[in-house]
């Protein structure tokens, strides 16, 4: 590789690290890897494709180079995202089988020409490298030149392939900070929720309950000025306590409510709980709904809310598990709640508070709450509660 080249590369990759590492969205650094490698090649576009589930691949970012006037008028960096290609084409199979192509003319090469969508005719050199970390291939960094430009150079792919291998870990790093920096902030919502709720809630009632309790035994000193203050008073601190209990629900529901008797929709809240694990787990898990619920009464729904929240909090935080199932029933006589994973269960020694929480609350509301849990099966919670 040339030198130069050499150093270029280096100084594009030691600039995505930084972005990287200084929080920026996955997909953000994923289109400075586009811009830099299509500079690098001396390409009139760089895409970046990433595999799907069926073995296609699909672009995912973009980059038309501004350096050379065949570059298409009127197409943006935005035209190509969303493109498919079939797993036979040479990108699926460099995301697939890990070895770079380069071609002179990928239009009419028996390798490339029958997998060439029509919104890359005009283009003729082409090489593709794929990027990946841990050994684990995710996609394929391509680059084009339009027709009758040189072909790229064995030492422009040798700098390619490395290029995108270095990509790869550096996306790796960004995913992983962004995953670090949901986890937190759920945490740090819950801790939040958890003390406003515990404690400050918990000590604004002990006052009102005292101030009330002085202003029953005392009346008959009082004036009558004097006792309407108090009983002022009383009314803010109840006010406060309803006003405190409302943002403890904001924090830990995406639907906030205000008013703890009205029903309230329990399987858009489900749909919610289940989505922010999603985002923590990196994969979706998998909700089934069977029964009516929207009209399950405020306080009910709290109580099932906050199983799931813990059961959910439990699979991100000890599982590991690559399968996630929740089930939500209602019947005659109540909600039923199953969580299912295909994790490690709970670890020995982990704190189960939460979940001593969830058996106190289930018990509290004539309800039932069973934990089952190993590292060979995983781990199930169910939460039973009646709704009379």
């Amino acid at each position: 590789m040339d030198p130069t080249l050499a150093a270029r590369a280096l100084s594009a990759a030691t600039e995505i690290t930084s972005t990287a590492l200084s929080g920026d969205d996955p997909g953000a650094v994923l289109d400075t890897v586009v811009a830099r490698a299509a500079e690098l090649a001396d390409a009139d576009l760089g895409l970046a494709m990433v595999s799907a589930d069926d073995g296609r691949v699909v672009v995912e970012a973009a980059h038309y180079a501004t350096a050379h006037p065949a570059t298409p008028e009127g197409e943006t960096d935005a035209t190509l995202r969303g493109l498919a290609l079939p797993a036979d084409s040479a990108a699926g199979r460099v995301a697939r089988g890990g070895e770079p192509v380069a071609s002179a003319d990928f239009t009419v090469d028996p390798r490339t020409a029958p997998y060439v969508p029509a919104e890359l005719h005009g283009y003729g050199p082409f090489a593709a490298a794929p990027f990946g970390s841990g050994g684990r291939v995710l996609g394929a960094l391509t680059v084009y030149r339009k027709q009758g430009r040189e072909p790229f150079s064995a030492g422009t792919v040798e700098m390619l392939v490395a290029f995108a291998a270095q990509a790869g870990v550096v996306l790796a790093l960004a995913e992983g900070a962004n995953a670090r920096h949901r986890v937190a902030l759920y945490e740090e919502r819950e801790r939040i929720a958890r003390e406003l709720h515990d404690v400050i809630v918990q000590r604004l009632y002990g006052a009102g309950m005292q101030l009330d309790r002085v202003r029953r035994n005392m009346r008959k000193r009082f004036a009558q000025a004097d006792g309407a203050r108090l009983s002022d008073a009383i009314d803010q601190l109840d006010q406060t306590i309803e006003e405190i209990r409302g943002t403890v629900r904001a924090l830990r529901s995406p639907e906030p409510r205000h008013d703890t008797g009205t029903p309230t929709d329990l399987a858009e809240s489900a749909r919610g709980e289940v989505r922010i694990a999603g985002e923590l787990l990196g994969y979706p898990p998998t909700l089934e709904l069977s029964g009516e619920f929207a009209d399950i009464p405020a306080e009910r729904a709290d109580h099932i809310r906050a199983a799931l929240r813990e059961a959910l909090s439990n699979v991100v935080r000890h599982s590991g598990a690559s399968e996630t199932r929740v089930t939500l029933t209602r019947d005659s006589v109540g909600v039923k709640l199953r969580v299912r994973d295909n994790g490690s269960g709970v670890p020995q020694g982990v704190a189960t508070r939460g979940l001593r929480h969830l058996a106190e609350r289930a018990d509290a509301a004539g309800g039932k709450f069973f934990l089952n849990s190993s590292p060979s099966l995983g781990t199930l919670v169910a939460f039973d509660l009646p709704l009379a």
